[in-house]
């Protein structure tokens, strides 16, 4: 199983949203690097939802529930289903992230205009750990 964050504005898309909606797919990607990252998502791996804009935090946890398919005509973008897992049990901030040595190669902190990214098991276990998980 591997770990990735995927960020979404709480405003346009938040946890509460795909909590109500039991599912979404995750669609709108027009990164080259994030949709790589999606490519190489598998159903059964998990993901750190993470709202970006004014929250600033991790919230949640999402399964991939499928694969990358084709999202448009032309061929270079994809998406992903996604599925609630639960929630933190405390938010993670992105000033958390930030101060905890253990995070500092995180891929969302080296680059931070990334929408999707991989989470290294290590660095998963003390995001979890922080989350009080």
């Amino acid at each position: 199983m591997a770990y990735w964050l995927l960020k979404s504005e709480a405003d346009s898309y938040g946890w509460d949203d795909l909590v109500r909606d039991g599912a979404t797919e995750w669609d709108g990607v027009r990164n080259a690097a994030a949709a790589n990252h999606l490519r190489a998502m598998r159903p059964g791996d998990s993901a750190l939802f993470y709202h970006s804009g004014k929250d600033k935090a991790a919230v949640g946890i999402a399964t991939i529930t499928r694969a990358a398919q084709a999202d448009g005509d032309d061929g270079r973008w994809v998406s992903v289903a996604i599925a609630p897992d639960r929630p933190l049990l405390r938010p993670v901030t992105l000033a958390a992230m930030k101060a905890e040595v253990r995070l500092t190669d995180l891929p969302m902190l080296r680059q931070s205009r990334l929408s999707v990214s991989p989470v290294g098991d290590g660095e998963w276990a003390t995001l979890m750990a922080m989350a009080g998980l």
